[in-house]
């Protein structure tokens, strides 16, 4: 007996149209959290921001979670530049770019500074963030004890962030680039004195 497999046809326009939507949905988010970082985000007001349909938006994004992360996603995506480290020498080499593209999005950062959403975010993604950090150093901690190995993790993380990069732009008036420089200046002294300390301590360790 034949049987006829059945294929879904995709419209290329009709994924194009669904795109439209998300993009014009997450702007919607995007303006909601500039107007008001403490918004709860609700979908009635999400749906008369964005101009798309309260069930339309349940379609895209079936909870608020999956749409924050979806939003937090995106703000990412458009930076054009990593956002953590994958390297040690992503430590120094990225963060002119990065800050300098934190410019260009400096509303939507603030607001998720501002935020309990944003804060939430930032913790989901915690335990990501510091494998990468930890990763990066870890060529520079191996001769380092557990506490100070810590400390520098901990340190270099503060930096490389949009914390310092608004810290540094509102009480020393430093545009992204020159902010991401400092940074980049700041960490490669802080790693070449903690390997001095690290061979010192190997020294010892070995007389």
């Amino acid at each position: 007996m034949n049987t006829s497999k059945v294929t879904k046809y995709e419209s290329p326009l009709r994924a194009e149209q669904a795109q439209a939507t998300r993009e014009r949905i997450l702007a919607g988010v995007r303006t909601m959290f500039e107007q008001d970082p403490d918004s709860a985000l609700e979908f009635d007001e999400l749906a008369a921001v964005s101009g798309v349909n309260r069930r339309t938006i349940f379609r895209h994004f079936p909870t608020k979670e999956v749409l924050l992360e979806a939003f937090w996603g995106s703000i990412n995506a458009s930076l054009g530049v990593r956002f953590w480290p994958e390297s040690e020498e992503d430590l120094t080499r990225l963060p002119p770019d990065l800050f300098a593209s934190l410019d260009g999005i400096e509303g939507v950062v603030r607001a998720s500074h501002a935020s309990g959403a944003g804060r939430q975010m930032r913790l989901q993604a915690n335990a990501e963030r510091q494998a990468a950090f930890r990763a990066s150093l870890a060529a520079v901690t191996k001769n380092l004890d557990a506490e100070r190995s810590r400390q520098l993790e901990a340190v270099v993380q503060l930096l490389f962030s949009a914390t310092a990069w608004q810290t540094m732009k509102d009480y020393w008036g430093l545009a992204g680039e020159d902010a991401g420089k400092a940074t980049a200046w700041a960490i490669s002294a802080l790693l070449d004195a903690a390997r001095r300390e690290g061979r010192d301590s190997k020294g010892k360790s070995d007389e």
